[in-house]
């Protein structure tokens, strides 16, 4: 029955509340329904998530229109202050491409505070994101990527290193977005 309830709920949202250009109705909805949803934090229009008992958004996130959010059996974290690009999505599982059965495979994502994910970025199941990172746009994250570090491409590879004295909070609420 929970599992009813649960795929219920996830329908609802993606099909119908998430594509209501009402911000409010969409974050009293993802209050009650996500595992979490810190304060200021921005959900726009036509993010889908699966299982969202399983993610934990925490407080001011920009979480851009269309992401894609799979919470289907591990759990995604993001820290404070945490801007995560349009179109990107958030895997916690997949397949063992190795394995004769199919099995599943996968694992929590973590991303920590001030992270910057870029557009139609792809973050890989079981991995962390340190504090203050930036993933380029495009970038597949396959493996943790150390707090501060820059990484682009597919794979995602480190490219660089961001400045450690980040000291902003994120607000951000276009209209009807």
């Amino acid at each position: 029955m929970k599992a009813i309830l649960g795929s219920a709920a996830a329908w609802l949202y993606n099909s119908a509340i998430g594509a209501l250009p009402s911000r409010t109705l969409r974050e009293i909805y993802l209050s009650r329904w996500l595992g979490g949803l810190g304060k200021g934090t921005e959900v726009q229009l036509c993010c889908r998530f699966l299982n969202g008992r399983k993610i934990f958004l925490g407080e001011r996130n920009v979480i851009n229109f269309g992401c894609l959010l799979d919470g289907r059996k591990f759990r995604i974290h993001t820290g404070s202050d945490v801007s995560i690009g349009p179109h990107a999505s958030i895997l916690t599982l997949g397949h063992d491409a190795e394995a004769p059965d199919f099995a599943d495979r996968g694992g929590d994502v973590l991303i920590g505070d001030h992270v910057w994910i870029g557009y139609r970025t792809i973050i890989l199941p079981d991995l962390e994101i340190g504090k203050g990172a930036v993933v380029g746009a495009g970038a597949v994250v396959t493996k943790s990527i150390e707090p501060y570090s820059i990484v682009a491409g597919v794979p995602a590879r480190k490219i660089g290193e961001r400045n450690p004295q980040l000291n902003y909070s994120l607000d951000y609420r276009p209209f009807l977005i």
